[in-house]
């Protein structure tokens, strides 16, 4: 029996085949799971369509900009009506302006400050209340952080603030949502050679650094991340909540 047969879910943050949200997505519908899917912009609307119809040519795929509570409030009503009811959440959705991720991280703008927090962690605020009305038997929301969260990774920046904003706000929302049965966590991803990663200075020196030092000696691969990401979502996973899960082949436990 699939693991996830019968369940509805809502997929913010593909862009195109080497998401991390992408890798996600497949594990989910392989286990059973119908989805819908969103895109920020013109830009990235052919890329999720060509993906996602690859699920069906009934597939729900639907503009978002997530700085703008119409467009999110349009989004859960489209998916309410189609869907009924949710079950499963993934917000894999970051961005900071790419000067504030080159240099320093006390030059950090103000503006640039508030759009990376904006759309990076207040952004799973806002779609968690509005997946959650769509939750009456319960769910799994599932965020993505990184490593620099927790400690300082050059260049990062602004967007290692964010993501820790990120975190604390899953275990907030692990507490609100608990007694509705609907369970908050992110994965912690060793780097990924994504779209927005490629926007990070000195990336490629990164994924070296992982291989080097890593206990496993090698960097993640999508597919166990969306492994990850099936687990939380399935029953398997009823008691964990408002957790990072590192999934980084070991390195978050290496002091040097």
């Amino acid at each position: 029996m699939s693991l996830l047969a019968g369940k509805r879910g809502i997929v913010f943050g593909v862009a195109n085949k080497r998401s991390i949200a992408w890798a996600i997505a497949q594990a989910w519908h392989k286990a059973g799971a119908k989805l819908a899917f969103t895109y920020q912009g013109d830009r990235l609307k052919e890329n999720v369509e060509e993906l996602a119809g690859a699920f069906g040519a009934d597939t729900l795929i639907l503009p978002c900009d997530v700085t703008k509570d119409e467009e999110i409030a349009n989004v859960f009503k489209v998916v309410g009506g189609k869907f009924g009811k949710l079950h499963l959440l993934l917000h894999s959705v970051a961005f900071a302006p790419k000067a504030a991720l080159e240099g320093e991280f006390i030059n950090t703008s103000r503006e640039a400050f508030r759009i990376a927090h904006d759309v990076s962690a207040y952004s799973l605020v806002a779609l968690g209340r509005a997946a959650a009305a769509l939750m009456p038997e319960g769910g799994s929301m599932l965020a993505m952080s990184y490593y620099g969260a927790e400690k300082v990774v050059p260049h990062y920046n602004v967007m290692g603030v964010a993501k820790a904003s990120l975190e604390a706000s899953t275990r907030y929302l692990a507490y609100d949502l608990g007694p509705k049965r609907i369970r908050v966590n992110c994965i912690s991803a060793g780097p990924v050679n994504t779209l927005a990663a490629r926007g990070i200075a000195g990336f490629n020196e990164m994924l070296k650094r992982y291989e080097d030092h890593a206990p496993l000696k090698r960097n993640v691969l999508p597919e166990e991340l969306g492994a990850t990401g099936l687990f939380l979502a399935t029953d398997g996973a009823a008691a964990i909540t408002g957790q990072v899960i590192y999934v980084d082949c070991g390195y978050q436990i290496m002091g040097m």
